[in-house]
């Protein structure tokens, strides 16, 4: 059962062990982002997650035939 005592000790896992992001989207977007996520079998945030570490494993690899990287500028 979910008593103050598992509270506090699900706080404290929190705090000592996760770290939170907060993100601002266009209104409207995140319930698209979650049912894209769902989708997936995912949840939104193991679905962003997943999408950073390979963008960051991929940036370590060439781009093909010597092209550069392209970059968005719609976030920036």
């Amino acid at each position: 059962m979910y008593d103050e005592k598992a509270k506090a000790r699900t706080m404290k896992y929190m705090k000592e062990k996760r770290e939170n992001l907060n993100i601002n989207l266009p209104l409207g977007s995140k319930e698209r982002y979650k049912k894209h996520a769902e989708s997936k079998g995912k949840s939104l945030t193991s679905l962003i997650v997943d999408l950073v570490e390979d963008d960051i494993q991929n940036s370590d690899k060439p781009a093909p035939d010597g092209a550069e990287r392209e970059e968005s500028n719609e976030w920036k």
